[in-house]
């Protein structure tokens, strides 16, 4: 018998897929410039709104409303929504004019792959993002006349639409669930029931004013509930598709079920769910530093972007770094450890917001009771002493949480980076991303084989001396796992997002960014001007800083520099 619940979740599910299935139709006869004038629109309200969604994070997420760590969620709410919804604009206005949205784009070539330069894309990004590059890698035998033709995705055919997609959206970073809505809208063609995680339901309010557009349409329509209205609202014969945000775990319970029957269904091969998915999903991401000769700022800056790479967020990033990958003999080991455990230890001190996060920092602590407990409570973890041989938990189990462990490899140079790469790719689970730290005087003397480096690591997103959620801020590079994961090894997932120029055949995007923070970085002959990125956790200024980045992605203009610059330069 339904219980009352269960019969309104049964009603308010009925009622949004009606909706949305005569909303198709209404998107199917929009042309690409009506839709183009929908995304301009949200942009607009999304500068309108940005505070209200910025101040909903922050009691979401137990932060000071004064504090620096404020500006992480101004940089991954509301910037990068705003930052993708032009980027989608402009593809959508480029192919309404014919053209691709490829057509002015940089291609170059790695190895075997065409590569198509994301960052800088723009004269703002080369001042805003001084020293930082991405280039999105094309799959084997993907031509750049290729690339340009098939750019667009569902939108070179816009009448013909793709059903409803349901997505389930994330509880840890705010941007996440709208921007996977826009993708299933825009790449796929697909109208979209956005469910939101329960984590973020005091997120609803901004989220329907920001796509009001859309939702008056009949396009989009954002759903609160609990598990057994996602797990409904998956099995609908109306969806056509299912996108989600979560944990390998989640994955498997909706793809196979859950418990005894799911194990079952998983060892046959037979799925509950008899629709497509695709999926983001993280892992254990490794951080590889490359032994070379760095000075007394080169140890504290890295130790402090390694710190950054664990904590941001409060540890609950799905591509948080949670293993560090270092040479057992590189003579400065000692004092970057040294230096890194500092960085953790006097890391600004935050809540655990998210749900389980303390029971998973006590079973790591069981796992390894000689783990390092750093920061105000004790409640960071930095395991040392890893068997690069053996199957450690930390290998295989993402804490999403305040854990990271340290793996010693012997060697340096070239026996090194291959040790590190076998390790990164065979020992840790998920291929979503991968950081690696090296001066650049290593790299140069590494040469082909620092790059043969970054082509064997599988992972979907690999940063050079630059955090991979540099990805992610990037509208225009992809985001997800390496490619060739299967429902039944779905690892870190399956499909990108993101996207704005709307490629297709993706295997990776690659992000370099500089080694030093400006002024140093121009003394030593990176022609850099960014100083200590406002990402890190420890940035003073990065509150005030990532709002006034958000203005400037809603509403792009040379006279927001000045007062951008001057906020950075304070961090």
């Amino acid at each position: 018998m339904q219980t009352e619940q269960t019969a309104a979740d049964a009603a308010v599910l009925d009622t949004a897929l009606t909706a949305l299935a005569d909303g198709e139709r209404r998107w199917a006869r929009l042309p690409l410039t009506g839709r183009r004038d929908l995304l301009d629109r949200m942009r607009e309200l999304t500068a309108r709104h940005a505070q209200e969604w910025v101040d909903a994070a922050v009691r979401i997420k137990k932060l000071d409303p004064a504090a620096p760590l404020v500006g992480e969620e101004w940089l991954s709410g509301p910037y990068v929504f705003a930052a993708s919804l032009t980027a989608l604009s402009r593809s959508l206005e480029s192919l309404a004019g014919g053209r691709s949205p490829l057509a002015d784009a940089t291609f170059s070539c790695a190895g075997e792959h065409v590569t198509v330069r994301a960052l800088p894309s723009t004269r703002y990004d080369e001042l805003l993002l001084s020293g930082f590059r991405a280039e999105v890698w094309l799959q084997r035998g993907v031509s750049s006349a290729a690339a340009k033709a098939n750019a667009g995705l569902a939108q070179l055919q816009p009448a013909h639409t793709h059903g409803i997609g349901a997505v389930l959206g994330a509880g840890n970073i705010t941007s996440i669930a709208p921007l996977d809505a826009l993708y299933e809208l825009i790449a796929h063609n697909r109208v979209v029931a956005l469910k939101l995680n329960p984590v973020t339901d005091p997120l609803l309010p901004v989220f329907e004013k920001i796509f009001a557009p859309l939702s008056e349409l009949g396009v989009v329509r954002i759903l609160t509930g609990g598990a057994e209205l996602g797990g409904r609202l998956v099995a609908d014969e109306r969806i056509a598709h299912v996108h989600m945000t979560g944990s390998a775990v989640t994955h498997d319970a909706i793809v196979w079920g859950a418990g005894a029957e799911g194990a079952r269904r998983k060892a046959a091969g037979t799925p509950k769910l008899n629709k497509p998915i695709s999926s983001e999903l993280g892992g254990v991401s490794p951080t590889i530093v490359v032994p070379g000769d760095w000075s007394a700022g080169d140890l504290e800056f890295q130790a402090r972007h390694l710190a950054t790479q664990r904590l941001h967020n409060g540890g609950y990033n799905c591509v948080a770094a949670q293993a560090i990958i270092i040479s057992a003999d590189w003579p400065q080991k000692d004092r970057f450890l040294a230096a890194l455990t500092a960085a953790i230890d006097t890391a600004p001190a935050r809540d655990a917001y998210y749900p389980g996060s303390d029971d998973r920092v006590a079973t790591a602590r069981a796992s390894y009771p000689e783990a390092r407990r750093l920061g105000e409570h004790g409640e960071r973890l930095l395991v040392t002493g890893l068997d690069p041989g053996a199957d450690e938990t930390l290998y295989s189990s993402e804490y999403f949480a305040p854990v990271l462990g340290v793996v010693e490899l012997p060697g340096t140079g070239a026996a090194f980076t291959r040790a590190a790469v076998d390790t990164a790719n065979e020992k840790l689970t998920g291929t979503l991303g991968v950081n690696i730290v090296a001066h650049p005087d290593t790299v140069a003397e590494l040469g082909e084989e620092f790059d043969s480096m970054i082509e064997r690591l599988r992972y979907g997103t690999v940063a050079v001396n630059a955090w991979t959620a540099v990805g992610y801020l990037t509208p225009t590079a992809s985001w997800g796992a390496y490619p060739g994961h299967t429902l039944d090894d779905v690892q870190s997932g399956i499909g990108v997002v993101h996207n704005a120029w709307l490629i297709d055949r993706i295997e990776r995007t690659v992000v370099r960014g500089p080694f030093r923070p400006a002024p140093r970085s121009v003394l030593h002959g990176e022609w850099a001007l960014t100083p200590k990125p406002p990402w890190f956790v420890d940035n003073r200024t990065a509150a005030q800083t990532g709002k006034l980045l958000t203005g400037f992605a809603t509403d792009p203009r040379w006279t927001r520099l000045p007062a951008i610059f001057a906020s950075a330069l304070r961090g």
